[in-house]
């Protein structure tokens, strides 16, 4: 008995999966990111745990991954596992985005200023936004 023949558009192991306008733009958040990473590194120093005690390191390393990542979405031959990894990538930092939050919501409690408060509420705003992305990386890996 033999199999069924594909669909046309079904995506096969050998096949990329397809460049889409949300793996595109997850690409070029990584690679902004990734890049203010490697040229402000102490924007990003605050986010890591104390008890880690090598921040400079940790941020540069971030950044480069990120900038593995953003590029790899954009290769037709590396999109899948690249996928993969920005997924765990965005896992690997949302606790980071939750200290933000944290130090953020502290500064705004602190300083009483709309300034603060209203960067305290778009960090906060900011933390449901990794289910999209981390679906679209998950879409790069061929998963959706």
């Amino acid at each position: 008995m033999t199999a069924a023949p594909a669909a046309p558009d079904a995506l096969t192991a050998d096949q990329p999966p397809e460049l889409t306008r949300d793996v595109v733009g997850l690409a070029a958040l990584f690679l902004v990111s990734g890049t203010t990473h490697l040229v402000k590194p102490e924007v990003f120093e605050p986010l890591i745990p104390r008890a880690l005690t090598t921040p400079r390191g940790l941020v540069h390393a971030s950044g480069v991954a990120e900038l593995v990542c953003g590029m790899g979405l954009l290769n037709p031959r590396t999109r899948r596992v690249a996928g993969w990894a920005s997924a765990a990538l965005l896992l690997a930092v949302f606790p980071g985005n939750v200290q933000m939050s944290v130090n953020h919501g502290r500064r705004a409690a602190r300083r009483q200023d709309a300034t603060s408060r209203a960067t305290f509420a778009a960090t906060l705003a900011r933390l449901p936004v990794q289910v999209p992305l981390i679906r679209s990386a998950l879409r790069a890996a061929g998963r959706f």
